[in-house]
């Protein structure tokens, strides 16, 4: 059971590494938040499953922190996807 939880949280740190490196790039910012949103989220949801792996007794609230994990992420993505789409409308127009 340890090399799971092992190698989940590993996993979670690997696309919580290429979410951060794709900020480096030369891409639109919407790809950017796009790339970073989806693999941190991913990241998160691997690490914190493996911690549900490592802690069973604490299931119900780390199954929560999956479900808010996914909900949140998912919705600031999008936020922060609109409000770089009016920035870059603004920059256009002025």
């Amino acid at each position: 059971m340890d090399f799971l939880t092992y190698f989940f949280i590993l996993i979670g740190l690997v696309f919580w590494l290429w979410g951060t490196i794709q900020i480096l790039d030369k891409r639109s910012v919407l790809y950017k938040l796009h790339s970073l949103s989806v693999a941190d989220t991913l990241g998160s949801i691997l690490i914190v499953f493996a911690l549900a792996l490592k802690i069973p007794s604490e299931l119900p609230l780390l199954i929560l922190a999956i479900i808010s994990l996914t909900l949140w992420n998912t919705m600031l993505g999008y936020v922060l996807a609109y409000c770089s789409r009016n920035q870059e409308g603004k920059k256009l127009n002025g």
